[in-house]
C-alpha cells in the first residue's frame, strides 16, 4: 500500500491518495491530477520529490511542464 500526501501549510489542508502500488502510470500521475483539480487556478505549487524512478519517468516531467 502506498500513501501519497501533500500539505497546504497555509490552510492546513491535506491532500491524500492511497494506492496498492507506486507507479508513474496510474498512481503518481493520478495524485498529481487530484492536486491539480483541487487547488485554485493560479496557485503556486511547489513539489518536493525524491529520486524514486516513479517521479522521474518521462511522462511525469512532461505532465508537470504542461501544468
Amino acid at each position: 500500500m502506498t500513501l501519497f500526501a501533500a500539505l497546504d501549510y497555509l490552510s492546513g489542508k491535506v491532500f491524500a491518495h492511497t494506492a496498492p502500488r507506486h507507479r508513474h502510470q496510474e498512481e503518481w500521475l493520478a495524485f498529481l491530477r487530484k492536486i491539480d483539480q483541487e487547488i485554485a487556478p493560479g496557485f503556486e505549487l511547489h513539489l518536493v520529490c525524491d529520486n524514486y524512478a516513479t517521479h522521474k519517468h518521462a511522462k511525469v516531467p512532461a505532465w508537470l511542464k504542461r501544468h
